[in-house]
């Protein structure tokens, strides 16, 4: 369906894995900003997976132009098969289809882009084809890297080969990595220009792109998280939230690793503490949790501020992963008090002690915990630095004009 929009600045094509909106994960958050912030200036069409019947109105009212095609299902067998007899990693694979590719050739021929953005390494294997397009003239393409992929498995492969019982998953991972690793290089060495949410991702592309990838860290709604979020469920206290979709396989092994070795210390010292695992689609390796009433897994909330308004801290034991994480911009802009591993915090330049806290190891993590639940002061100052630090450098108004830069420059 198109929209009234008047005809401005260069015409842009986002290929995205999912509708942005609503924006309530972090792929869908990040690409719903940018596409906001690229539509006051240009005209910006759309073509994304989204379920049928997904309501396009809200996305239809920012672009000119926008355009859904169910997402592909595919079998255990079929996965199985193209790891068994392809060379291109799981992620190529994961939304393949012909359907898409038919709307996209189709979008290509009529609508004379200046630019396609790829958000994502799923949507790569569409930036590719529209590089190959041949009729009219040929758009450029940026590649926005939402991860280093590869680095991330890489360190999946790490993880999970301490772990005998888990060495399935890290010869997974190792194959996983190696795929990866060829794919991205040529995705990057095609693309016109390459983005990278932060700087270690940055470096890990760095090698295979024509010039160094511009750095555009994930920002955050700081209208919508903010200090003085209301208890209103209410919580049960102290309250420990962790919030992210809980079948992602770093959320996973960061919920596993803090239950097990993390909350025992914690419980121990402040036996009426309650963990908050809150996200969509809890894996089934949680189920564990269920029965223990000093944790409640939620499962998909419709509102997920409440669980910020009753936080007394928030933690970010992640192990495994790159980025930047959204969940930590979310709670620093509501002036929470964050626990994160310096994995989790990765990425965003925040003082350690002045901004977080973060440790590494069981026994700091849990102690850190436990200096907030105590030391509610600190827990205070430690939050509104926090709001502060993500006021002045992570708010989406101070991040999108490097996009802005980037398309003057490629035209």
């Amino acid at each position: 369906m198109v929209s009234s929009h008047r005809a401005k600045g260069l015409k842009l094509l986002f290929l995205t894995p999912q509708l942005p909106y609503p924006p309530e994960q972090g792929a869908a958050i990040r690409n719903y900003n940018l596409i906001l912030e690229a539509a006051k200036r240009h005209e910006v069409d759309l073509l994304s997976f989204a379920p049928v019947g997904a309501d396009t109105r809200p996305m239809e009212a920012v672009c000119r132009a926008v355009r859904a095609v169910p997402a592909p299902s595919r079998s255990r067998r079929e996965r199985l098969m193209a790891l068994l007899t392809s060379s291109l990693p799981d992620m190529a694979w994961r939304l393949r289809s012909e359907a898409f590719a038919r709307a996209l050739e189709e979008m290509l021929a009529e609508g004379a882009y200046d630019l396609v953005q790829v958000e994502g390494i799923e949507m790569a294997p569409y930036g590719l084809m529209a590089l190959a397009h041949r009729k009219g003239s040929r758009p450029k393409m940026i590649y926005d890297a939402h991860n280093a992929e590869y680095l991330l498995q890489r360190r999946a492969f790490e993880t999970d080969l301490r772990h005998p019982k888990r060495w399935p998953s890290a010869l997974y991972s190792l194959i996983q990595w190696r795929r990866l690793a060829r794919f991205e290089r040529c995705v990057c060495r095609l693309a016109d220009a390459v983005v990278a949410v932060s700087e270690a991702d940055a470096a890990a592309l760095r090698a295979w792109c024509r010039e160094v990838p511009l750095v555009v860290p994930n920002g955050v709604d700081v209208a919508r998280y903010h200090p003085g979020l209301g208890d209103t469920l209410p919580l049960e206290h102290p309250a420990i939230v962790f919030t992210g979709k809980m079948d992602f396989r770093p959320n996973v092994d960061a919920i596993l690793w803090f239950y097990d070795s993390v909350w025992p210390l914690v419980r121990r010292e402040a036996p009426g503490a309650v963990f908050y695992v809150v996200g969509s689609s809890p894996h089934r390796a949680l189920d564990r949790l269920r029965a223990d009433p000093s944790v409640r897994v939620t499962g998909y909330v419709a509102d997920i501020l409440p669980y910020f308004g009753g936080a007394d801290v928030y933690v970010v034991p992640m192990r495994i992963g790159g980025g930047t994480r959204l969940k930590v911009l979310e709670a620093m802009a509501a002036g929470l008090p964050l626990v994160s591993t310096r994995l989790g915090a990765e990425g965003i330049r925040l003082l350690e002690g002045e901004h977080a806290l973060l440790a590494d190891d069981p026994k700091a993590f849990a102690e850190a915990i436990l200096c907030l639940l105590r030391d509610r002061a600190r827990a205070a100052a430690l939050g509104r630095a926090a709001r502060a630090f993500v006021m002045a450098h992570y708010a989406w108004e101070h991040l999108t004009p490097a996009f802005e830069a980037l398309y003057e420059r490629l035209m």
